[in-house]
């Protein structure tokens, strides 16, 4: 991140971008956002937006330095995102860096919210506080951070990460079903640290059915963790409340995507368990899909783990509504049993979806190839 600038501006966005991380997972639906006061060269207060309703990372920063016993008159503050100037749960970031003395303030990355783009900068310059942009190296690192937010200001819709697990032959399967475990343990912990990263963990009605999942998140190393929706795709309504989702309703909401006329004693039975149902419509599956991701984007969900199974999978591939994949692949051959994906898929190979860019890593025995479809 040095390319272009110098090297303690380069470490002090470093140190930004890594506070804005701590936010992720607690922030949505606002964006995770970290800034560094810095004055005569010094770092002088330091914040990130914890959760959603607390402190924005402008003023975090600026009470962290007040607790260190620091004048921040005339500093610099460095920030991933630029500052907003509209009052939401908590005050605009911008007047609080004007009534602060702050007289430079550097920013990463554009906010594409019309309520916010550009309005926080122009307040700023209005006051005679300098305003300054980071280089693409800094701004590109900033965005992807916030890339759920981007995508649902954008598009209405949360980012859609498809999670997958398969054996060297492509199965997620045996041929009765069973795919417990195909991955290894270290690929199951890593997937819990995601779900508690996302807004929400959907499924098939046909993996709730077969497998009886609670799709929370779980850690053993005792940190607290902000308990994803679940959200089951059920056009049917075959779940039913005596499914194991229903135990920690209360912890972690459940949501029912049905088709567009649902049988109304099932929609009344699953509500009074606690779920909500979410009847969809649309012409044919992708449709639907689609649909439900904006019904979801209208719930303030900006992220959602799609993690099977192969209907669901295939259908949100196809409806090209995947913008980002985790696939796991173990070392087992099973010569047999259920694809990773199905449904139709496209006649010729120029209807693949085409990725753009991906990593290639290993977790325990398993190797795992990460993936970013589109960025937004």
């Amino acid at each position: 991140m040095s390319d272009g600038q110098p090297t303690f501006e380069a470490d002090i966005w470093q140190r930004a971008i890594q506070l804005a991380g701590h936010g992720i997972g607690w922030t949505s639906p606002n964006p995770a956002v970290g800034a560094v006061l810095v004055q005569d060269g010094k770092v002088i207060g330091e914040g990130w937006h914890h959760r959603h309703g607390e402190l924005h990372a402008e003023r975090e920063a600026l009470a962290d330095a007040s607790r260190r016993g620091n004048d921040v008159s005339g500093a610099t503050i460095y920030v991933t995102l630029e500052p907003c100037a509209h009052h939401g749960s908590q005050p605009p970031c911008a007047d609080g860096l004007i009534e602060a003395g702050i007289a430079e303030v550097v920013i990463a990355a554009e906010d594409p919210t019309a309520k916010t783009r550009g309005k926080g900068p122009g307040r700023l310059e209005e006051a005679g506080v300098r305003v300054r942009w980071a280089d693409q190296r800094v701004a590109d690192a900033a965005v992807g951070l916030i890339q759920d937010f981007r995508k649902r200001a954008i598009t209405g819709k949360p980012l859609v990460t498809l999670k997958m697990a398969m054996s060297l032959d492509g199965k997620v399967a045996t041929r009765t079903g069973d795919s417990k475990w195909i991955s290894g343990e270290e690929s199951r912990a890593l997937v819990h640290r995601w779900r508690a990263e996302m807004d929400a963990v959907a499924v098939g009605s046909g993996t709730v059915l077969a497998d009886d999942p609670r799709l929370t998140a779980r850690h053993t190393d005792g940190d607290p963790v902000r308990q994803p929706a679940r959200v089951i795709f059920d056009s049917r309504l075959r779940t039913t409340p005596d499914a194991a989702l229903f135990e920690d309703v209360e912890e972690a909401p459940i949501l029912i995507i049905s088709g567009p006329e649902p049988d109304l004693e099932k929609v009344a039975s699953l509500e009074r368990s606690g779920a909500e149902v979410i009847p969809v419509e649309g012409e044919d599956s992708g449709r639907r899909f689609g649909n439900a991701m904006l019904a979801l984007g209208e719930r303030e969900i900006g992220s959602v783990l799609l993690e099977g199974g192969p209907s669901l999978a295939g259908t949100a591939v196809s409806a090209r509504e995947v913008d980002r994949t985790e696939i796991f692949v173990a070392p087992l051959i099973l010569g047999g049993g259920r694809s990773a994906t199905e449904g139709d898929g496209p006649e010729l190979m120029e209807g693949a979806t085409r990725v753009p860019e991906m990593r290639v890593g290993r977790v325990g025995q398993d190797v795992l190839m990460t993936s970013t479809i589109r960025t937004w």
